[in-house]
């Protein structure tokens, strides 16, 4: 039933904006994201933005309405970012996907934030250069949502994360004022970083509505080497080994015997007859040959078996697991993926440790890593019942979660890697981050979004 106040907030918008809709399939579509996390209740609109100017006055009758305000890309975030219920206002940029520039002198791209970042990183192949940020959702994750949550991915590990790519952005603040911040030039120190203040913070201070991206050139050569090993131990050492022997692969990853399994299932493949760890490597650049026979050798020590692609089409067929893993582990029934990040001297600890925390309660857990940099991906899975509250997991598997990321805070890394805060982890960051610093990022809100609208109960 329309309530008056959603009828004089929904006219209030038809007038200023190019689209918004009230339907219950746009609605329930916007209560709830990859992670599975789902709000309670329906949000009042959704406002389909197609320009700048439909995000600014979305956001002065908002501020008129003291509504909140939910900015939303492509549903695909893992920590509930994105969530919209009563009362909310979402603001969906999922239309707003022109590249608008792409400079191969400066290698620079300008892009709307529903630029989907597979499109991007394909739009800069035609000038020979990578959009170098590369989710394993990349295929349907928006730019947008990536600057966001300040993305990571398989290549971070060379080519570090959606921060190190961000050179400037367009964010309209919860008045509806338009700033610009950054530049177009590689380096640049004129005032505060305030580009490094948005990029990461959940949609909490502005809604990015444009960004400035540095390219890299396209790699002349991208070589792989997969290896299988009896035990995650031997698998997590030869990670550790090609660090220490100061190797630098531009993707290192690491997937456990279960997610193979379900890879296997999915799929069709024999992945886990392999062993009980497949640990994937990449090296590109025109040193790509080489750097490659240096980590396949590493990798090949205690390997149970080895292989090579000699060319870009059988490099790009070893690394099709790893980009299988999540669809086939959400084939397996409920899920949550957990996103905590250890120092990679570490990482074996925590993989040892994560399996005897799922054997002690009983629980499913998959694991897969970002080995370079020490990014653990353990995924709690359980068979879903007719009892499951939506985006809730069971007494067990919730257990099990906490523990996990008590386990991160205590081996000195962080209880989010890449996906961010969103709702989901909101009671393990004064933990991991402390009273004094919550307190200082609820200042600088209030200096930003002073009426708190804008994606309250996100982050800090």
């Amino acid at each position: 039933m329309t309530t008056a106040p959603q009828l004089s907030l929904v006219n209030d918008l038809a007038s200023q904006v190019s689209e918004v809709v009230t339907d219950d399939i746009s609605l329930l579509a916007a209560s709830t994201d990859r992670s599975g996390s789902v709000a309670v209740g329906l949000p009042l609109a959704v406002v389909r933005a197609h320009s700048i100017a439909d995000v600014q006055a979305a956001m002065r009758v908002a501020s008129a309405h003291r509504v909140p305000v939910v900015p939303r890309g492509t549903g695909t975030g893992l920590a509930g970012g994105a969530v919209a219920g009563t009362g909310h206002l979402v603001v969906d940029l999922s239309a707003m996907d022109r590249i608008l520039e792409l400079d191969p002198i400066d290698e620079i791209a300008v892009v709307e934030p529903g630029v989907l970042n597979a499109r991007l990183d394909a739009a800069a192949a035609e000038v020979g250069l990578r959009y170098a940020p590369d989710p394993a959702s990349a295929a349907i994750c928006s730019i947008g949502g990536n600057v966001a949550t300040n993305a990571g991915g398989l290549r971070c590990v060379k080519y570090g994360v959606t921060r190190e790519a961000v050179l400037g952005l367009d964010v309209v603040l919860a008045d509806g004022t338009l700033i610009h911040t950054g530049r177009r030039t590689m380096k640049g120190v004129a005032g505060l970083d305030l580009t490094a203040l948005f990029v990461g913070s959940e949609g909490t201070l502005g809604i990015v509505v444009g960004a400035t991206l540095r390219l890299k050139p396209r790699p002349v050569s991208t070589l792989t080497a997969s290896a299988a090993y009896a035990s995650v131990a031997a698998a997590a050492r030869a990670c550790a080994e090609i660090a220490a022997a100061r190797r630098l692969p531009s993707m290192l990853e690491f997937i456990d015997r279960r997610c193979l399994e379900a890879v296997d299932r999915f799929s069709g493949t024999t992945y886990a007859e392999r062993g009980d760890a497949l640990v994937i490597a990449q090296a590109d650049g025109p040193a790509a040959a080489t750097e490659i026979e240096a980590i396949a050798a590493i990798l090949g020590k205690e390997a149970t078996w080895i292989e090579q692609g000699v060319d870009e089409e059988s490099s790009d067929r070893l690394v099709e697991a790893r980009r299988q893993v999540l669809p086939a582990i959400e084939a397996d029934g409920s899920w949550f993926i957990e996103d905590i990040c250890v120092p990679r001297s570490r990482l074996a600890e925590a993989v040892d440790r994560i399996s005897e925390i799922s054997q002690r309660h009983g629980v499913r857990t998959y694991t897969l890593a970002h080995a370079g940099d020490g990014n653990l991906h353990p995924v709690i899975g359980w068979d879903p019942s007719p009892d499951d509250v939506p985006g809730v997991m069971p007494p067990a598997e919730t257990i099990a979660g906490d523990e996990i990321f008590a386990l991160a805070i205590e081996l000195g890394g962080t209880t989010t890697g890449e996906h961010g805060v969103g709702r989901l982890k909101r009671k393990w960051l004064e933990p991991e981050i402390g009273a004094d610093s919550i307190d200082l990022q609820h200042r600088i809100k209030a200096a930003l979004d002073p009426l708190g609208i804008l994606n309250p109960g996100v982050g800090f």
